[in-house]
């Protein structure tokens, strides 16, 4: 039988007095090698250390927090909803291509539609949640699906959005499906912001859209751009607050001009079209309600933008637009319902079937 012996060395001893009072010493011994590893001292980490590390802590959360933004994007089937969701990706860098929404093999399939039947059929069958970044913000964009056969899921996802986007055809205006999903984000007081998309083809009039929208969501409307031509004509969008101007989206600042009437606006279309676009900008400029940010966080009005997804009109007004307006994330409160024993349950459950509702233990 072998026998090991391990001696312990004996540690001197040593004085604590002569260190300061905000460290402690920390002993210990390790044979490695028959090496000696001596003693060391480690700071204290002090209450007021701590409660300014966890106040930094906690201002830097919050400022993460302010730079998110959450949203869904609602339609009507076809109104061009994973067209607008491709080119928000685009614009924040997280695609170098934008895809079309189109069943042919030929074609670059947008990247929210990636299940075998959504690249078929060209529509969206789940929610994709995608993360970009665009300026100083972080968009958490939620493409949800648009028909009627798969709403569940589009339910369920507009109860985790701080805001959503409301796109309508300019040429069909409010459609069932974009309706019904409105009542849904009116339930939840969910700010909505108005992109009137399709400019590019032949539309109905502006101010026949805004009435539209007023009359059947009862949501008060604040025209934020306008379009400049409509159809074929279609140049680029007016900022009625600001007097700037867009070509297109590749214009990455916008342009500042004299009013809707100087050449750089006006200038750009047919001289037959161009006093009815400078009396449309005056009027609407002049008798539509402005921008009111605490009417639109609580619900009651939308910002309205018009432009083209699929030309690249408009939509970098819309993601400005959704950063100096949207939301940051906020506490959601839950339904709650009484067991009979006094206690409350805020317990819900989520099946493959779509079905979802309170659950007790």
């Amino acid at each position: 039988m072998i026998t090991t012996l391990f001696v312990w060395p004996v540690l001197p001893a040593i004085s604590t007095a002569a260190w300061p009072a905000d460290t402690y010493l920390h002993r210990y011994v390790g044979l490695c090698r028959g090496t000696f590893r001596s003693t060391r001292a480690v700071p204290l980490v002090t209450s007021a250390r701590l409660q300014e590390n966890q106040i930094k802590m906690t201002d830097k959360i919050a400022d993460a927090v302010a730079r998110r933004r959450t949203f869904a994007i609602i339609s009507h089937p076809d109104a061009g909803k994973t067209t607008l969701t491709e080119k928000l990706l685009l614009f924040g860098g997280a695609i170098q291509l934008a895809g079309e929404v189109k069943a042919k093999k030929n074609r670059v399939q947008t990247r929210s539609d990636w299940m075998n039947i959504e690249r078929e059929r060209g529509i969206s069958v789940v929610t994709s949640v995608m993360t970009f970044e665009y300026g100083d913000h972080v968009f958490n964009l939620l493409d949800t699906p648009g028909h009627e056969d798969f709403a569940d899921d589009t339910y369920r996802t507009l109860t985790a959005v701080d805001s959503a986007i409301m796109v309508i055809d300019a040429a069909k205006g409010i459609e069932p499906r974009t309706l019904k999903l409105f009542e849904v984000c009116r339930m939840r007081d969910i700010p909505i912001v108005t992109f009137v998309n399709k400019l590019d083809r032949e539309s109905r009039d502006p101010f026949e859209i805004l009435d539209e929208i007023e009359q059947k969501l009862a949501l008060d409307t604040a025209p934020v751009t306008w379009p400049i031509g409509r159809g074929k004509s279609f140049v680029g969008t007016y900022n009625l607050a600001n007097n700037t101007m867009r070509r297109s989206d590749d214009d990455v600042e916008p342009i500042a001009v004299n009013g809707p009437d100087s050449d750089a606006v006006a200038g750009l279309l047919p001289e037959h079209e161009r006093d009815m676009l400078v009396e449309e900008m005056l009027l609407g400029k002049e008798a539509c309600r402005p921008f009111d940010m605490q009417a639109f966080r609580e619900g009651h009005l939308t910002p309205v933008y018009f432009g083209s997804a699929l030309r690249n009109f408009g939509v970098r007004d819309l993601i400005e637009a959704l950063g100096s307006f949207g939301p940051a994330p906020r506490a959601q409160d839950a339904d709650s319902r009484s067991r009979g024993d006094g206690r409350q349950d805020d317990v819900f459950r989520f099946q493959d079937s779509g079905q979802y509702g309170p659950q007790s233990p």
